[in-house]
């Protein structure tokens, strides 16, 4: 048994109050309620994330890693309950041991209309991990919080020819991007775990295609 250690608890009151990017805040109405989540876990190697990798067929995000999460469903009791609910289902995790220390301001993904609730777990009593609902999930990760931070696993991602870009992490053999990769571009600052980037012409950079990432230069 891990109880919530003292950074996780300053990070939680750091994220309530974290600046949300402008293409990241939701419309004054409309969007639908979803959540995920966000469980820091301890590992051989540290502090670690929990990631899935989606389903290559699937018709919104096919591929991409991401935290656990989705749809609020009317049967859940709260956003919390269907973050906790949905990573469950993905992942196989026992909730009972999770603690829900904290949430991030509410973001808004544009391409499937969703509202998130983020909601931030200290993972108390891990429990085994797979993909549990294939059909959603190729694959499912513990990330150190070390190798997300070093500076020789980040990378930029260019979205199409416009001024547009974002942060990128090439870890576990996943492209962690897009909007899991913006969040957790924040909590590394947050949590002080932020270290500097390559120098400037050395940072790997991405484009966004409709063929999906390619690596430009």
């Amino acid at each position: 048994m891990n109880p919530t250690p003292l950074w996780m608890a300053a990070l939680a009151d750091s994220a309530q109050t974290m600046t949300v990017p402008k293409q990241m805040r939701p419309p004054a109405t409309g969007g639908r309620d979803s959540a995920v989540l966000i469980l820091f876990g301890e590992g051989p190697a540290g502090p670690d994330l929990l990631f899935i990798q989606r389903n290559a067929g699937l018709r919104r995000h096919a591929g991409q890693p991401a935290f656990p999460g989705g749809r609020v469903e009317v049967t859940d009791a709260s956003r919390e309950a269907a973050a906790l609910r949905e990573a469950q289902e993905e992942t196989g995790l026992i909730p009972t041991g999770v603690d829900v220390v904290g949430r991030l301001p509410e973001l808004y993904l544009r391409f499937s209309d969703f509202r998130v609730a983020p909601f931030l777990g200290w993972w108390r009593e891990p429990s085994e991990v797979r993909p549990t609902d294939t059909g959603e999930v190729d694959a499912v990760s513990r990330v150190p919080v070390a190798d997300l931070a070093a500076p020789d696993n980040r990378v930029v991602v260019r979205y199409g020819d416009g001024p547009r870009w974002g942060p990128g992490f090439r870890v576990d053999g996943m492209l962690v991007w897009g909007f899991t990769g913006a969040i957790v571009d924040r909590l590394l600052a947050l949590g002080g775990w932020e270290l500097p980037w390559r120098r400037e012409g050395l940072t790997d950079v991405f484009e966004v295609t409709p063929q999906g990432l390619r690596p430009v230069g």
